[in-house]
Parts: structure tokens; C-alpha cells; sequence
């Protein structure tokens, strides 16, 4: 599905909660009974693709190499005494760069299976077909690149994300006016699993707008703010894809939220977040490279 543009998170071979939410938006798109099955109609629609799911990889330098951090600490103020939040191990970076788990490696190679440069292993196929990033601010096409992100995405004009349903849409099309529905007359393009706030910091209903990105950006933890902080003390946290907002962040009109990644890639959809649009860290640069900067974010009940 994620050749489409609808994304199931990570990619682990399960049927569960995401998958279903992707399935039942891409059915939508295609004018299909929104089930959220994998029927014939469905997946005769899914295999227009032409791209098998897996892809056997000889692993190069931009597979493995990285600033690793071993062991990683939980302390925030630990972490804000390094210079980069970077991944644990060559396993954790792989399973990143090919939008899954390390434990999904495991099951596709088996447990004996090494990684390192020059080994091949079985992985999931989202290599990209296109490379070319053109147009993205800063250095966000280095971050797409390192994470796979084809430069190739369908193009929206605005998205919205119920609180209901966990998935932010994209659609093309004019903005909805305010009580009209979002996908009257606009074509769904794309969507996403996604984190969304708390009891404490619930989503932040109503309208904002998308205005810069940061791409690799440093964090300001500010545990006045934050779920379940683990220090009371005001920090500066070093970029890295391993802090709490992963590789991106699209900042929102709303003061202190944003649309951002993530360093626990698994718990989207799962778990809480302080407020903001919590995505996993390819996705949320997949949504950059759709989105222009300034797209209305509709956030609705």
C-alpha cells in the first residue's frame, strides 16, 4: 500500500490496527466498500503496483554507516550531553531505512543472519525510484534519502486528521470551507497512522496552517509542557533520529505543536502524545516532500 501512498507505519507483515486503517483510505480513494479486507477487488486494485514486496539488498555504506549511540541513555539530561541522538546498532538503522523492525529482519533473514557492509539480506521493498528531491527546504532531502523516501510522491493541498479514525488524510482539492465535508469533490491521495495527543494534551481542534519545516532539528524539552517527563529541568536535546521528534518537524500556527517524527517508530497509533501529530520518521518526510509549506491542517473531532 505504501507504493500508493497509504501507509500502514512500519512494515511487519501483521494485520493489525494500521494496516486496516491504510487498507480501508486506500479503498476509499479507489471507490471501493471500505472494509478494510483484503479482498479480490482490493487487491487486484493494490497489485496495479507491479512491485514485489520484498527486495534482497547487498547492504552499502548509506545502508550502514551512521554516528551510533551505544548504550543509549533514557536521561534526558544524559542525552543533551551528546552531540547527535543517532541510532543504537546497524540493526536499528536498516530496520529505519526500510520502514520496519528489527525484529521483522530477523523473521524475513533469521536470527543468524549478519549484518553488516557487503551483506544481503531479504527487506522490505520501498527503495526509492526516484532520488530526486528537488525543492525540499534545507537539508531535507538528505533526511529522504537516508530514509528511503521516494522523491516521487502524490501532491496534496491539505489534510485532515480525525480524532475518531487515527490517520491523517491528504486530499487535492480546494480547502473545505468551515462545516463542509473535507473529501467532497477532493481526491484522497494519501494517509497515515498517526499519534495524537492526550487526556492531558488532547488534539488541538480547528484549523492551523503548516508553515516552516526543520528538518534533523534539536528539541527544547520543556517538561511543562511534555507527557510524563522524566526531569524537571529545561533542556536543549541534540538532533538526531533518535529524539523525541525523530527527523522532522513541521511546525504549526497552534504555539508548541507540530507535525513530527518519532524515535519509538512502533507505537504510532498506540501510544499518547503531548498534543502534537506524532508519525513515523519516513512518513512524516514523505508528507514534506507532498506538502508545501503553508498547507491547511484540518483537526476535527
Amino acid at each position: 500500500m505504501s507504493a500508493h501512498g497509504f501507509s500502514p507505519g512500519v512494515i511487519d507483515g501483521k494485520a493489525g490496527e494500521s494496516f486496516k486503517l491504510a487498507l480501508e483510505s486506500f479503498q476509499e480513494s479507489r471507490g471501493l466498500d471500505r472494509t478494510g479486507e483484503l479482498d479480490d477487488e482490493t487487491r487486484a486494485a493494490l497489485l496495479q503496483a507491479n512491485r514485489p514486496s520484498t527486495v534482497m539488498v547487498k547492504l552499502g555504506p548509506d545502508d550502514v554507516r551512521s554516528n551510533y549511540v551505544y548504550p543509549f541513555p533514557s536521561d534526558p539530561e544524559k542525552q543533551a550531553e551528546l552531540k547527535f541522538l543517532g541510532y543504537r546498532n546497524m540493526l536499528e538503522k536498516v530496520a529505519e531505512r526500510y520502514h520496519t523492525t528489527p525484529a521483522t529482519i530477523v523473521a524475513l533473514n533469521g536470527p543468524d543472519k549478519l549484518i553488516g557492509l557487503g551483506q544481503t539480506l531479504r527487506l522490505p521493498n520501498v527503495v526509492p525510484q526516484s532520488r530526486d528531491y528537488g525543492g525540499t527546504p534545507g537539508n531535507g532531502g538528505g533526511a529522504m534519502g537516508a530514509l528511503n523516501v521516494n522523491g516521487e510522491q502524490p501532491q496534496g493541498d491539505y489534510v485532515v486528521v480525525d480524532k475518531s479514525e487515527g490517520v491523517l488524510k491528504v486530499y487535492s482539492g480546494d480547502v473545505p470551507g468551515e462545516g463542509e465535508d473535507e473529501s467532497d469533490g477532493n481526491r484522497l491521495v494519501a494517509a497515515f497512522p498517526v499519534t495524537m495527543g492526550s487526556k492531558e494534551y488532547p488534539l488541538p481542534i480547528g484549523r492551523w496552517k503548516a508553515t516552516t519545516y526543520a528538518f534533523l532539528p534539536p528539541f527544547n524539552y520543556n517538561p511543562a509542557i511534555l507527557n510524563n517527563p522524566k526531569t524537571d529541568k529545561e533542556l536543549r536535546l541534540p538532533p538526531g533520529p533518535n529524539g523525541p521528534v525523530g527527523v522532522a518537524w513541521l511546525d504549526l500556527t497552534k504555539e508548541h505543536y507540530g507535525i513530527h517524527g518519532t524515535n519509538e517508530p512502533q507505537t504510532i497509533g498506540r501510544a499518547e502524545s503531548s498534543g502534537c501529530i506524532r508519525m513515523t520518521n519516513w512518513d512524516v518526510l514523505r508528507l514534506a516532500r507532498m506538502m508545501k509549506p503553508g498547507f491547511t491542517a484540518i483537526f476535527q473531532a
